[in-house]
């Protein structure tokens, strides 16, 4: 039984970098349930990088989108291969933490304006590329966000605001949308995860350590799940959600007073 109904549709997936990517778990997921994925990466360096993860019977484009040109060739290079897509999967987030750690008041422009272009931008040039690609009846964009933007983790700086911009892009796109079409813009929002992207966050095992301390069940969100997450917001199965952030966290935003976090057992307790 074909319980999501994307079985032959045409999938847009960018933000592949390797096997740990949110980008990966969620394309190969959406060929399982029989979609067509088509593939973007960033830069040629990384499609020599993935070309045998993805293989030769898949498309995979390149494309940059700080870059406008990039963007609208990646639109034409996608209409010559399916000149209907029925889903984009926003999988992309940059942060320079090169400067160091430093307080958020001392966060340099040029980083914060980058972040922002790649990470939350790139969505709205993306939506406005493919608008008239989209099936306006059943289409579907879903970006990644994070579980929360309204905790002040200082290790991950700058991003928290980046990713509430994004938040708030997912509303106002699926409001313009809805003036011509039926597409839906949702996002997902998870909670800390292994992937080589948060492996550039300063002292992020740390935090991922505490954050899987606190989720209900005591096992951090798996990067599988946020993928079927993502599969259901891109499956007509899902076509009453529209304009949401859909929380993946394993109940840690209701358990930051866990009695084990808060009185740790004796010999557990940080110095």
């Amino acid at each position: 039984m074909d319980y999501l109904q994307l079985a032959g549709k045409n999938i847009l997936v960018l933000g592949l970098a390797n096997r740990k990517s949110v980008a990966w778990h969620a394309g190969s997921l959406l060929r399982e349930a029989g979609a067509r994925v088509l593939w973007s990466v960033r830069s040629e360096e990384r499609r020599a990088s993935v070309s045998k993860l993805v293989g030769p019977d898949e498309p995979l484009f390149v494309c940059d989108v700080e870059r406008q040109g990039e963007i609208d060739r990646l639109r034409e290079q996608v209409a010559e291969a399916a000149p209907t897509l029925h889903g984009i999967v926003h999988s992309l987030a940059y942060a320079d933490y090169s400067f160091g750690r430093r307080p958020f008041h001392q966060v340099p422009r040029a980083a914060f304006l980058q972040a922002v272009d790649i990470s939350c931008y790139s969505l709205i040039a993306l939506a406005e590329a493919f608008r008239e690609r989209l099936d306006p009846a059943t289409g579907s964009v879903v970006t990644v966000s994070i579980s929360t933007t309204r905790m002040a983790a200082e290790n991950y700086g700058y991003m928290a605001p980046v990713k509430a911009a994004l938040d708030s892009t997912v509303c106002f796109l699926a409001k313009s949308f809805a003036d011509f079409s039926r597409v839906r813009f949702n996002a997902v929002c998870p909670g800390l995860l292994k992937t080589s992207a948060s492996a550039g966050i300063p002292n992020y095992v740390d935090s991922y350590l505490f954050a899987e301390r606190a989720t209900l069940r005591k096992e951090a969100v798996r990067t599988e799940e946020v993928a079927a997450a993502i599969a259901f917001l891109l499956s007509p199965r899902s076509s009453g959600i529209n304009a949401q952030g859909l929380v993946l966290d394993a109940g840690m935003g209701i358990n930051y007073f866990d009695r084990q976090i808060v009185q740790p057992p004796a010999g557990n307790k940080s110095s």
